[in-house]
């Protein structure tokens, strides 16, 4: 069985990338694909994540066995930050041979395994290594995650330049409507001018709305 892993980053750590990512599991699984998602490096919890709590409520389904053994969430640190600062902060460097132990057990268990990472594209995962890095090192083809919330467009553009200039596969961009804003005018705008820049530069990126999920 040949398994699909794909990496979920996007503008910054307030996007929605937790959202998106179960709403891409739920749209997957509908589709009829066998789907797990992990978080490979979670900070701000002690012994579990908030994040993939968060995929199994908006899935529906209770904690999985690879939650139960921490497959799907391989890295925890206690402080809310970036990786390389939690993993200063408590003393214990990131074990990057965990998380593809992790990542691959579940490659043998499900067809289908969407990897959350912590924050944006240009988060540091050690001092000299990036999460874009560790994208590109692994030839994970790409899911990005925006907004229409204000500056998202500056930021959604700086990440595709980054994209384009590291040779990344990007296979999805998904633009999350959640929470619902009241004032729509700049998200509408957003919407249509990311999703025209797409077509004239990712013509093979799929452009997914996310609305709020029920």
């Amino acid at each position: 069985m040949k398994s699909n892993i794909y990496f979920i980053s996007g503008i910054d750590t307030d996007t929605g990338k937790s959202y998106c990512t179960a709403y891409l599991a739920n749209t997957m699984i509908q589709n009829g694909h066998h789907v797990i998602t992990q978080k490979f490096i979670q900070t701000g919890n002690v012994g579990r994540s908030e994040d993939i709590e968060l995929h199994r409520r908006l899935m529906n389904i209770p904690p999985t066995p690879e939650d139960l053994k921490q497959l799907t969430m391989p890295e925890i640190f206690s402080y809310p930050c970036s990786p390389h600062l939690a993993a200063r902060i408590d003393k214990r460097a990131i074990n990057f041979s965990k998380i593809e132990h992790a990542t691959q057990e579940l490659a043998k268990r499900y067809d289908t395994v969407l990897i959350e990472g912590a924050g944006g594209l240009m988060v540091p995962l050690t001092e000299d290594f990036l999460t874009i890095d560790y994208i590109q090192e692994k030839k994970y083809p790409l899911v990005f995650v925006t907004s229409g919330k204000l500056g998202s467009i500056n930021h959604t553009l700086l990440s595709l330049e980054a994209i384009q200039h590291r040779n990344i596969r990007l296979d999805y961009v998904l633009y999350n409507l959640y929470p619902v804003a009241k004032d729509t005018t700049i998200q509408e705008d957003t919407l249509q001018y990311i999703e025209k820049y797409l077509k004239k530069n990712f013509p093979e990126t799929q452009f997914m709305i996310v609305p709020e999920m029920k």
